[in-house]
């Protein structure tokens, strides 16, 4: 079991930037692969990014590519989504979750362990 953690979330001006943290207690981020997704009310949780356990390849939302960073710190068992250039449709709810399943990085179906999210709000 894990129970995973994330803090960052807070509002921001369009523009602007946050950086969202995940840590856990339990198993440590370490053992998994892990993933940012987001959601707004009324829709899909919908994927944001994700980085394999070594940390060394990373996979991204296209509405976020060249904009956010996930990373890793195995050490402080913290994983890290940097978000840049936010604009107001990034407005929502960040979960971050531990993959355990072979499946695509892509889905919320390959991630077993969730946070309870933290709320990014860009005003315009």
């Amino acid at each position: 079991q894990v129970q995973l953690v994330e803090s960052g979330g807070g509002l921001v001006q369009a523009g602007g930037s946050l950086r969202l943290s995940c840590g856990s207690s339990g198993r440590t981020v370490s053992s998994y692969a892990m993933g940012w997704f987001r959601q707004v009310p009324g829709k899909e949780r919908e994927f944001v990014a994700a980085i394999r356990r070594s940390g060394d390849t990373t996979y991204y939302g296209d509405s976020v590519k060249g904009r956010f960073t996930i990373s890793r710190d195995n050490a402080k068992n913290t994983v890290y989504l940097q978000m840049n250039s936010l604009k107001p449709e990034d407005t929502a709810v960040y979960y971050c979750a531990a993959k355990t399943n072979t499946g695509s990085y892509y889905y919320t179906t390959s991630y077993t362990y969730w946070g309870q999210g933290t709320q990014v709000t860009v005003s315009s």
